[in-house]
């Protein structure tokens, strides 16, 4: 059956720039192999939604309607893949803003959950770009619709292991009301603070369900005898 928006599906896939770099991928392998792993990565595949924005704009696109197990590959504009540079995301800042007021070109700066690099130091002004590297440039992917998901139970897991970077969430499904339970290392975690409304929309809107839980719970410490 044709994928169409709202489809939940299993992607494995790998991203490479103009000159063949590989900038992202699901397999393990290929991550090693282009010195791009890193151990806290998910690997096997990312669960998305087609037409939720899950992935660049071309892939989601070139994803709709397809079936279960189709694999190709598509070469994506820069306006369909991270876009174009833009003037409002380069800023000027002073040195002292930096630790010991030291910048360097090539540092990499985190500022309001963005990521920046400065790109240029004169004097006491540094120059800090936060578009993304991938702005202004054509992608290639290679990709793989490994599965279309069909219980609720494996949506919610997908979707939480894509938003929050933990697999297997301990979900239950009664009826038409989800139970989620929540690990007590990501209750605050400022990802999840801001993904977990957006993560129960994309549910509710795309299954039977009516209802979704989040269940948060701090167990007492046993105590060394």
């Amino acid at each position: 059956m044709a994928l169409k928006k709202g489809d939940f599906i299993r992607l494995n896939y790998t991203g490479r720039m103009e000159n063949g770099t590989v900038f992202d991928t699901t397999d393990e392998e290929v991550a090693k192999a282009e010195n791009v792993y890193t151990p806290q990565g998910l690997y096997g595949g990312d669960v998305i939604v087609i037409g939720y924005g899950h992935t660049i704009g071309g892939l989601d696109k070139e994803l709709e309607g397809k079936e279960a197990g189709a694999e190709g590959e598509v070469t994506i504009g820069p306006e369909d893949a991270f876009g174009m540079p833009k003037e409002e995301l380069i800023q000027s800042v002073s040195t002292s803003k930096f630790k010991d007021g030291r910048a360097q070109i090539g540092m990499i700066i985190e500022s309001e959950g963005r990521q920046g690099v400065v790109t240029k130091v004169i004097g006491r002004r540094a120059t800090i770009d936060f578009n993304s590297p991938l702005a202004g440039k054509s992608v290639t992917y290679s990709y793989k619709i490994e599965a279309v998901l069909e219980t609720a139970e494996e949506k919610i897991n997908g979707l939480f292991a894509l938003y929050t970077g933990v697999q297997d969430a301990d979900v239950k499904v009664n009826g038409d009301v989800a139970d989620i339970e929540i690990p007590t290392g990501i209750t605050f975690n400022q990802r999840w603070l801001f993904s977990k409304g957006k993560l129960a929309n994309e549910i509710l809107e795309n299954t039977d369900l009516k209802e979704i839980r989040f269940i948060e719970s701090v167990k007492k410490e046993e105590k060394a005898e």
